[in-house]
């Protein structure tokens, strides 16, 4: 269970924790397949697309791919899954603009707003993602909340990334606390939960899709369940 009694600090991931990346996605590619006149049902796109991007992203965290073939193959990936045939031109757009588009979508789950600013009249608020340093100041421009936090760390920052040691370490250092006194609050069991709780700190998992059960440490599947704990 979490010790209160001793926190001073808590971290938080941004994608599907705090900004509602499925949601803003969703809109993203709606906007672009308009413009770009796709004919693709937008469902069908998004069904293939989730397990796919999760699936690069995995390999992106283990260097395995850059960030440049990321944004590429997902999507490749995604159409080839589909039968779709679609010119590399036009692959390379659709990329440049969900780069561009993303982050001015604001959505964030519901109750987040509120616990956040009740959260900041208590401890420090961060951030620790492994998103892309302009994209993710600019999520967090765009939804309201930059101003809540203290540090807004990312991989780009320490170049590593979640869950390496390095990331939660420098994290710490910086936001002059120590891992006993700090919490992370994240989405995901292995790169924020295991990563953590493997440095000192306590943590609390937001596991929203109800699709992990386990005993490293606090789950909760509403944010806003955070507020009786801490």
């Amino acid at each position: 269970m979490i010790n209160k009694n001793i926190v001073t600090d808590l971290f938080f991931d941004l994608d599907h924790t705090l900004w509602d990346f499925e949601r803003n996605s969703n809109l993203t590619f709606e906007k672009i397949f308009s413009e770009l006149k796709i004919q693709i049902p937008l469902k069908e796109f998004n069904d293939n697309y989730r397990p796919i991007n999760l699936s690069m992203w995995k390999k992106y965290r283990k260097n395995k791919i850059s960030q440049e073939e990321l944004r590429y193959e997902r999507l490749k990936k995604t159409f080839d899954s589909l039968n779709k045939i679609i010119e590399p031109k036009i692959i390379n757009d659709i990329s440049k603009l969900y780069i561009k588009y993303l982050s001015s979508y604001p959505h964030l789950f519901p109750g987040t707003l509120d616990v956040l600013n009740e959260l900041s009249l208590r401890y420090n608020l961060h951030i620790i993602t492994n998103g892309f340093k302009k994209i993710q100041y600019k999520k967090l421009e765009s939804s309201g909340i930059v101003h809540l936090f203290k540090n807004i760390f990312t991989s780009e920052d320490f170049g590593c990334k979640k869950p390496d040691p390095l990331i939660f370490k420098r994290a710490i250092e910086i936001a002059n606390t120590k891992a006993a006194f700090s919490i992370m609050i994240g989405d995901n069991l292995e790169v924020d939960i295991l990563g953590s709780i493997q440095q000192g700190m306590q943590a609390i998992h937001l596991n929203s899709k109800r699709d992990s059960y386990h005993q490293h440490c606090l789950i909760i599947d509403d944010i806003k369940q955070i507020l009786n704990f801490i």
